[in-house]
């Protein structure tokens, strides 16, 4: 008997249940989606390292996921208690005929187990499915190799979300127990003629808390934008943080305040049409829902700036790599060791006789003397000096801007001594990089710096011409700001600064402080690239061995453990990032999509009345399209505002790895995405309310 009504009930009311439905359903493809990784790995053929990358970010999604569950899980009681209200009337029905609460209780059990189990069962299969376009997607992002690749069901994944799944059903069917036994008859019968209390606000106060808000708003805009470089401790990020999400809030709190009255005064706007009704119906939902809204218009700028930001980055990487990586190794050690000195944690050591006479040949000398077929291994070397002079140092070279800088930037280590190039050595890397090559006079120099902040520290200081003595000689700059360029490979432009001076330069042996060894492999196939690969960077290699025994420290980078490393932090940060955007999203549209249902439902005399004075469906289809709209719009609209800020600072914060050029194309990704989602709540929820104010 129950079940029979229960399960008429949800037929009947499938209308009610569509948004609802629509956020399960969503939630638990995107659950399943992003949970099934782990089968999808293990048939990705893709190197030792890659592979670790991939099982770590599907250790950390594994971490989100508990967040996520909780947010989902808010979501659907937040869902249900809209459902519980519409249905008040019913409800009192039923107890009128001689139904008990438990019994109230049950029906709801069994309609919360029947959605839960349909929505479970249709979003898993849509998982299924859309979880195989991920490991493709995967695949791509990895540059992994798909020859294998099979449809992939992952049980793992099923169970994990059935579980989550069902732990939420629980705690609604709890919550639902819970308020049905506090509802008085009385109440139930009477709840559709009961309105929320809508306070009035004092017009002149409202226009001077927004002015507020939005002064205290424009200044957390500056903070993170203009004060960038004092923005460097969460102890100043927070309360920039904590003065966005107040002026939001008041905003939201002052909006319902006044603008009713300004709009009042435009007789032409406000008397046109159902403007009237329209604005009073926006002006009351803004009002009733301050904190609501303030939380999805915070919610709704994560998406935005997470989804932009991530995108962003993945795109300024890939980028850069190509750029960044144009050889397969450098390899660099230090000179001239002297018998004892500190390692780079600060602490003394003694150098061996075996060490110190090692450090006084080429690199290419000392693999030769560890067993390396060096002719076999690497083609296209160039290696070349690096020097320093105790003189030189950041601080020297800032001159008379030191106090200034140090100000501005107080964490940089201005005793740090910087690095020597003589012109030709430079320049027989940039011809094997494909990079500009320079010429100086006997009496110039430059500036080899490509990472955004030192170029501006170092850029002034140029442009007065500022003079360097190197080994007795003073020499002018020639160019007056900082050329492009680099020597060891990295992901990204982070090169601070390096001096390149004329070959007759008075620099010695004795200034020799690290040699810089830059080729490639002699390959021609991936998989001979990584037989030389493994020499170089697996810690159980003969080299590696070898040299470890003797003391002797050979550091490197490879082009291939960079590709793999960036290529797999980029991944994680944007699936993270796609993860939470598309959670946020998904609450943010749901949580207005049934508030406007609630509000729909609630005024159902209201339209009755718009009928009775004669107005024809059209023009109250219209009003409806127009009152949602711009309850969508309004949160979204200040969400945008906020992300322009956000994601600038976001930038700033990125310095050297994402860059603004690639921005475009991310925002029209997120664009994207927000239009598909938020849309389709949108039109869900405007349908949804036609159905419910229609003419019965």
């Amino acid at each position: 008997m129950l079940f029979k009504l229960s399960f008429e009930n949800m037929k009947k009311s499938f209308k009610d249940y569509a948004i609802y439905f629509l956020t399960l359903v969503l939630g638990v493809a995107i659950f399943y989606m992003f949970n099934s990784l782990d089968s999808q790995e293990a048939m990705l053929n893709v190197s030792k390292s890659t592979r670790e990358m991939i099982q770590l970010m599907i250790s950390m999604l594994g971490m989100v996921s508990v967040f996520v569950a909780i947010i989902l899980g808010l979501l659907i009681v937040y869902a249900n208690n809209f459902l519980i209200n519409r249905r008040k009337k019913e409800f009192g029905i039923y107890m009128t005929l001689g139904m008990g609460k438990r019994q109230i209780s049950k029906i709801l059990l069994i309609e919360t187990i029947l959605v839960g189990m349909i929505s479970l069962g249709i979003g898993i299969v849509i998982g299924v499915f859309a979880s195989q376009f991920m490991t493709i997607l995967i695949s791509k992002l990895f540059e992994a190799d798909m020859s294998e690749f099979t449809f992939v069901f992952s049980q793992n994944a099923c169970v994990k979300t059935c579980v989550y799944f069902a732990i939420m059903y629980v705690a609604v069917a709890i919550f639902n127990t819970i308020t049905i036994s506090r509802y008085k008859l009385i109440n139930l019968l009477t709840a559709l003629k009961k309105n929320e209390k809508v306070k009035i606000k004092n017009p002149f106060l409202c226009v001077i808390v927004f002015l507020i808000a939005s002064a205290v708003l424009g200044y957390a805009y500056w903070k993170v934008t203009g004060g960038i470089q004092t923005m460097d401790t969460a102890e100043k990020i927070l309360p920039v943080i904590l003065m966005g999400t107040v002026s939001t809030i008041l905003i939201f709190w002052s909006l319902s305040g006044f603008v009713l009255n300004v709009i009042k005064s435009m007789k032409n706007v406000y008397l046109k049409g159902t403007n009237l009704f329209v604005l009073r119906q926006i002006n009351n939902k803004i009002n009733t829902m301050v904190v609501s809204m303030s939380v999805i218009c915070l919610m709704l700028f994560m998406t935005i700036s997470i989804l932009s930001s991530s995108l962003s980055l993945r795109n300024s990487m890939q980028k850069d790599l190509k750029e960044m990586t144009p050889v397969d190794i450098n390899l660099y050690k230090s000179a001239n060791l002297p018998e004892e000195g500190k390692n780079q944690y600060g602490k003394e050591i003694l150098y061996s006789p075996e060490q110190r006479a090692d450090s006084m040949v080429e690199i290419q000398e000392t693999l030769k003397n560890h067993g390396l077929n060096y002719d076999s291994i690497l083609k296209d070397v160039v290696e070349i000096p690096i020097y320093r002079t105790e003189n030189l140092t950041l601080e020297s070279f800032l001159g008379d801007s030191v106090e200034q800088v140090k100000a501005q930037y107080p964490m940089l280590l201005y005793q740090t001594p910087e690095d020597i190039i003589k012109i030709s050595d430079y320049n027989k890397i940039a011809s094997l990089y494909g990079t500009n090559q320079y010429e100086l006079k006997e009496n110039e120099y430059l500036v080899l710096c490509d990472f955004e902040n030192s170029v501006k520290i170092r850029n002034p200081i140029l442009e007065k011409g500022n003079k360097l003595t190197i080994a007795g000689k003073e020499y002018s700059p020639k160019y007056r700001e900082c050329q492009d360029g680099f020597i060891v490979m990295s992901t990204s432009h982070i090169n601070p600064g390096i001096i390149l001076v004329p070959d007759d330069c008075s620099l010695t042996e004795q200034n020799k402080k690290m040699t810089f060894l830059a080729g490639n492999y002699q390959a021609n196939s991936a998989e001979e690239k990584q037989k030389i690969e493994a020499i170089f960077a697996d810690n159980n290699s003969n080299l590696i061995k070898d040299l470890k025994n003797q003391g002797i420290e050979i550091d490197g980078i490879t082009k291939i453990s960079i590709m793999e490393s960036s290529i797999g932090l980029a991944t994680i940060i944007t699936f993270i990032a796609i993860y939470l955007g598309i959670i946020f999203l998904i609450a943010s549209s749901a949580i207005l999509a049934l508030k406007q249902l609630t509000e729909s439902s609630d005024n159902r005399q209201r339209y009755l009345i718009l009928r009775k004075i004669g107005c024809d469906e059209k023009m109250i289809h219209q009003s409806l399209f127009r009152q949602i709209g711009i309850f969508f719009a309004l949160p979204l609209i200040l969400a945008m505002i906020h992300s322009i800020f956000g994601i600038q600072f976001v930038l700033s914060m990125m310095v050297g790895l994402a860059n603004e050029e690639d921005l475009l194309p991310s925002i029209i990704v997120t664009v994207a995405v927000i239009g598909a989602i938020y849309g389709a709540y949108f039109l869900a929820t405007y349908c949804g309310s036609k159905n419910i104010i229609k003419e019965e």
